[in-house]
């Protein structure tokens, strides 16, 4: 039997404990006792960036991603975007940052050393509260959805504030997507009220299989860029 190991572990000013383990070939980050993402599976990581990008034709250059993780999100954008492309990746935690470009890189094929990566370390919403240009996607993946919040200051994320600075950073032709390990009718709700389109992508954590599934939130002023649909 394979024990887990204790690799690294970080703390914030508020007393979060985030934990950085291993067991044999699998990889865990714990957030306050809690499993926040592992290599384990990661299909739905790779969809939000790969869905998004498809519906931006590959055509995405200024890109932001909220929450770096291990990297899976961040490497299916830069395997799809141009040369010229930007991707700017706000952490928090200046910790797992260093975990990805140390024990943890080879998992995204190091994909904080490419040179279309740009890393900040800070509140995604405290970034999006003070740029001054505007983004053609927008992938938010902070939080185990808008129901199951890593820290209670995420909630004004999901709120009408939160959504309306994320609308304001968005191009007119734009995409801005949630992940969620969770469906969420408030959230839904929330969305609604924005002045944008939005659908509910379903994505299976096994292809194949419908009993286990984790959801993105997509939005857009465009209605072409989600197929004319708009949830009702």
């Amino acid at each position: 039997m394979t024990f887990w190991t204790t690799l690294a572990r970080a703390g914030t000013a508020s007393g979060d404990e985030i934990l950085l383990r291993q067991r044999g070939d699998l990889f865990e980050i714990r957030y306050n006792g809690i499993e926040l993402m592992s290599n384990l599976n990661h299909q739905s990581e790779d969809q939000l960036a790969l869905r998004s990008m498809r519906r931006m034709n590959y055509g995405a250059r200024r890109i932001l991603i909220g929450g770096l993780g291990l990297g899976y999100t961040l490497r299916a954008v830069l395997d799809l975007a141009a040369p010229e492309a930007e991707v700017t990746v706000c952490e928090l935690i200046p910790e797992i940052v260093e975990w990805n470009r140390g024990p943890l890189a080879h998992l995204a094929d190091h994909a904080l050393d490419d040179p279309r990566t740009r890393v900040v370390i800070g509140d995604v919403q405290a970034h999006l509260a003070k740029i001054e240009t505007d983004y053609d996607l927008i992938l938010l993946d902070t939080d185990n959805g808008p129901d199951f919040l890593v820290r209670a200051a995420n909630t004004g994320l999901y709120e009408d504030c939160g959504l309306g600075a994320v609308a304001m950073s968005l191009k007119s032709k734009g995409v801005a997507a949630f992940w969620s390990a969770t469906m969420s009718r408030e959230f839904e709700r929330r969305l609604s009220l924005q002045p944008w389109f939005w659908l509910r992508d379903d994505i299976p954590l096994v292809p194949g299989r419908a009993d286990a599934m984790h959801h993105i939130y997509s939005c857009s002023f465009s209605a072409a860029a989600l197929g004319q649909r708009k949830a009702a």
